[in-house]
Parts: C-alpha cells; structure tokens; sequence
C-alpha cells in the first residue's frame, strides 16, 4: 500500500507541473521532483522509525508538517483537474489567452498556494483539544436501572510528544468537569513506545467515575510494544478489557461491560520477530459474549476499537458497541470515498446495525502522521443512554 502511494504521489507530481508553460523545463522538472518528495514524506518517515535510523520524539514531531504536504497535495487534485478542464474548454471556446493563463506560471502555484492554506487551517483544527459532545442514545433493550446513564468516550487520544502531556492534561479536564457515571477509553491511547510516550499519559490517572475506567486495546497498542503499554495502563489504575467481560449492577440492573482484541493482531503477528509468540490478543467476541450470558447481564455493553466487525458482535448479542479507529473521516469527501469503504461503512455518529446500536466516536485525538480535519473536529463524547420514551413511561 505505500508502494502505491509513493508511485501516486509521483504520477501526480509529474501532472502538476508538466503542462506548466511559463516556466523552463528544468524548473518543472525541480519543482516535480521537490513535490514528489514533500508528498513521500510521510512515508520516508516511517521507514526511517521501522529501520531505526530516527528516534520516535522526533519523527513524531516531523510527522506534522509532512502530513501537512501531503494533505496539500491532496487538497490540489481536484484544484489540477479543474486547471485542466478549463483550459481544455478555453482551447474550444477560442480563448488562448485564458487558455495560457491557466497553464502559465501563475494558476498551478495559487492552486498549491490555497490547498496549503487549507491543509494548514486543518491540521490546526486538528491540534485543538476536543470539545465535548453530548449524544444521546436511545435503546430499545435498555433496562429501567441504565435510562440515563452517562457514559464518557475518549477515543483515539494518540499521545505523543505532539499530542503531549498539557493536551492529555486538557482531555481529563474536559471529560470529568462533564460528570460521566462511566469513562471508556475505546483504544488508540498512544504511538510510539512506553519509554517515549508514557509520561505524556500520566494525566490519565486522573480519571475517575462512578463506575470505573475502563480500556480497550486499539491497533496502535500492537505497534510498540503491547504487552508493556498494557502494564502502563494498569499502572496508572485503568482497568483494561482484554476479551473479557465484567458486571457492573447498576440500580438494579446488570450491565456486562466488555472489550476485545483488535483485528491488529493479525498484521502485527505475521510481521513480528517471534511469529510463534506475537504480543497481543486477537479479538473474540464469542468470549465475551459467554461471559456476558454467564453472568445473566441485562445489557451488553462492547468497547471494539474497530467499527467495521460491527455485524458480527451484533450476531453475539452486544447491544450497544463504541468504537474509534476512524477519526470520524478526518476531511468531509474524504469520509465517504476512502474511509467507508476501509471500515463497512461505518465512519461517525450512531448506526442500526442488526438491533444492535453503534456509536463510532470521532476521536478525541489524532495520528501525528495525519493531523488533518476539516469539517470533522475532535470530541469527547458523552453519550447518554435513554429508553424509548414509549418504554419510559
């Protein structure tokens, strides 16, 4: 898949500024080759952390700003195919003057000149600390004991010396000054190592509610060292759910709250040193669904990072999943092309799925390889279970 993205970053760059008039062919040629590399930036920086050239508190930072070139290069394809077709109909209209306008010198350079100005507007939307959303969720097996339940989602946090301590700090804040009975952490916590980013989440231990703390495995915990985050996490007194259910009674009714493996597990223990002994835990929804029904649970509650298992929980008798792992699809366009179709549709808000309900979180964070929203801001999400009101009264 990289592969790809180098080779389409290159096509595009050749497209960009081939046609340009205005400028000597070595200048076009330098500025292709300059953003061909700008584009292939995010990747250079992952090969440099995989090959161990570049420390992790560095390429975090780098990752920002090359994130930022690639969203700009982005943001100019349509920009380009638009140069394209106008000039292609000022050729037909009899328009040469506009018509070299549009491959002059100027139009190509104001159309990377806006999409960089936008990129820039979204990666700092991306930065900002999440507001808090309010949501309610109706539910047509929500026991009487459950209407009203406030549950607090923070999803996809991605600390790191980006999305730092002050920013992790500001999140705890946020979520407690909201007053949840219940604070799940539906995975994606962290990237990079303990060493590098553990102290960044120390805030974490902050956190407190009624019913607990309660955490799931994301598929960024596979990829540095899950068994020691999972020790961190528990250091910091949060109660990790790995394909384990756990009542909690709750004025009179039997809540299983659940979480599972990510389908990480997979992918991280093919590619692992010891393939005979990878870290990690591969999601088992039919565990957790026994030990719900085990412990005669009214209602089953399931932390799954990724949405796109949704019709398959659904088939064990979950009634309510929360999930992340899609950052809500980050760009409005973007959502639907490309996300949905990674993640069986399932990109933000609450879905019907199979009578059950799915609520995929936006996150309250963001990857520092992609810090880009726009249209999609970070929330801390406060859903609120509600019965039907027909039910309810």
């Amino acid at each position: 898949m990289l592969q790809r993205a180098v080779v389409i970053v290159l096509l595009f760059s050749v497209w960009l500024w081939a046609p340009v008039q205005g400028l000597p062919v070595w200048q076009r040629a330098l500025a292709a080759a300059l953003t061909a590399l700008a584009g292939c930036a995010p990747v250079l920086l992952l090969q440099a952390l995989q090959g161990g050239q570049m420390d992790y508190a560095t390429i975090a930072r780098l990752q920002v700003p090359a994130g930022w070139a690639l969203a700009t290069l982005g943001l100019a394809l349509p920009l380009v195919a638009l140069r394209d077709v106008l000039w292609a109909g000022a050729r037909l209209a009899g328009a040469p003057g506009a018509a070299a306008w549009l491959h002059g010198a100027v139009a190509t350079p104001l159309a990377l000149l806006a999409a960089a100005l936008v990129a820039a507007a979204g990666v700092w939307l991306a930065l900002q600390p999440p507001r808090v959303h309010e949501q309610p969720v109706e539910l047509a097996r929500l026991p009487a004991g459950l209407d009203g339940l406030r549950v607090a989602v923070l999803a996809d946090i991605h600390a790191t010396p980006v999305n730092d301590t002050r920013f992790v700090q500001t999140l705890v804040e946020r979520a407690l000054a909201a007053r949840p009975d219940l604070i799940v952490l539906a995975g994606d916590l962290v990237d990079g190592d303990v060493a590098t980013t553990g102290p960044h989440i120390a805030p974490l231990a902050g956190l407190q509610a009624p019913l607990g703390v309660w955490v799931a495995p994301g598929n960024h915990e596979y990829y540095s060292g899950y068994d020691a985050w999972m020790r961190h996490f528990r250091s910091l007194g949060l109660q990790v759910l790995e394909n384990r259910s756990q009542l909690l009674e709750v004025k009179g009714a039997r809540l299983a709250l659940s979480g599972i493996g990510d389908p990480a597990y997979a992918q991280v223990a093919r590619r692992g040193s010891d393939p005979l002994r990878p870290q990690g835990i591969a999601p088992d929804v039919a565990a957790v669904a026994a030990q719900a029904r085990a412990a005669r649970a009214d209602f089953h509650l399931l932390l799954a990072h990724q949405p796109r298992l949704a019709h398959d929980n659904a088939a064990h008798g979950v009634d309510l999943q929360i999930s992340g792992h899609t950052h809500g699809g980050q760009i409005l366009g973007l959502d639907r092309w490309l996300i949905a179709r990674f993640n069986n549709g399932f990109v933000r808000g609450l879905y019907p799925v199979d009578g059950m309900r799915l609520f995929v979180s936006n996150g309250a964070g963001l990857w520092a390889g992609f810090a880009v929203r726009l249209g999609v801001p970070p929330r801390i999400d406060i859903l609120e279970l509600r019965r039907p009101a027909a039910s309810a009264r």
